[in-house]
């Protein structure tokens, strides 16, 4: 097949997209596809025209545009399938604020937050006291996430995520250890257990990246019915949201009790990633992971 890898953008995890991109490319080729790159903030304006001469588009996108549903709407002005959700779902997911409601109209357990909004008027008016995490709403990779103490931190933690032109979601600090649980096509993959690297405070940019980042152990050693209840809860929240073919959620256990921090619908994907590492430990390898996401994207046109 003719596949058009769709990676880069105009993020700030736009160098995240373009490495993961190259093993994509890789396992494609090994696949026997034809690959296409484009990187939309270089070439935009010829999506269409390329997405109408290719069998499937790959999308390795993180943030804008890509996980807010935009390159979804334009590419379903083409008859090219791609994989994961779509516009709608997409953009309801990345903006965190948003999936928090659909989670708590649903008594999906979650820390509790609040949106702080830069328009005048909106913010000073913080209800939650430190300790409590600051990210921007739209964000991804840790990219501009604080943990503040004190109330000082707190509004210097605003104000970053308010420089980087977005509203800033507070969420009260949960003490506990993270896990996160990879959906594959209607199937719940392996837990990850998330351990931060002894300096870093919480699952940050450089744990996530660094070679010298966080400890990631597959399948994660936590209780058996924990997991299932975990598994459960990604599944629905999966179905909730209206995602399609994979997604990732992100929690954090406090007691015994899962609290959902949030979902993610274009997981990285570099072999060594979240959702790759869960899926090989299902039995996938990297290229057959990549073989079945071009599947369900097919089949989901279809």
């Amino acid at each position: 097949m003719r596949i058009l890898l769709i990676a880069g953008g105009w993020s700030d995890e736009r160098e995240v997209s373009l490495s993961g991109a190259e093993g994509i490319k890789t396992a494609l080729l090994e696949l026997g596809h034809e690959v296409e790159f484009l990187d939309p903030a270089t070439d935009f304006k010829n999506i269409l025209s390329r997405a109408e001469y290719a069998d499937f588009a790959f999308i390795n996108l993180h943030g804008s545009p890509g996980e807010d549903g935009l390159i979804q709407a334009m590419l379903n002005q083409t008859n090219c399938p791609y994989q994961g959700a779509g516009p709608e779902s997409s953009f309801l997911t990345l903006n965190k604020a948003a999936a928090k409601t659909v989670f708590d109209k649903n008594s999906i357990l979650t820390p509790e937050w609040e949106l702080i909004c830069p328009a005048d008027g909106c913010k000073g008016i913080e209800k939650l006291d430190p300790p409590v995490f600051i990210k921007p709403n739209s964000g991804g990779s840790s990219l501009g996430m604080t943990f503040a103490r004190t109330n000082e931190e707190l509004r210097r933690g605003v104000e970053t995520v308010f420089s980087m032109g977005d509203s800033a979601l507070v969420e009260k600090y949960t003490k506990g250890i993270e896990v996160t649980c990879g959906i594959l096509g209607g199937e719940a993959l392996p837990l990850i257990l998330i351990t931060p690297p002894e300096k870093a405070e919480f699952f940050d940019y450089n744990s996530k990246y660094a070679p010298d980042g966080a400890e990631e152990i597959c399948p994660a050693p936590i209780d058996a019915k924990l997991t299932q209840e975990i598994q459960q809860i990604s599944l629905r929240v999966h179905s909730l949201l209206g995602l399609a073919d994979y997604s990732r959620a992100d929690f954090i256990i406090s007691g015994g009790v899962a609290y959902l921090l949030e979902v993610n619908t274009l997981p990285g994907m570099t072999p060594t990633s979240l959702v790759p590492r869960a899926a090989k430990a299902a039995g996938y390898t990297f290229n057959t992971l990549i073989a079945k996401l071009i599947e369900l994207g097919q089949s989901k046109r279809k």
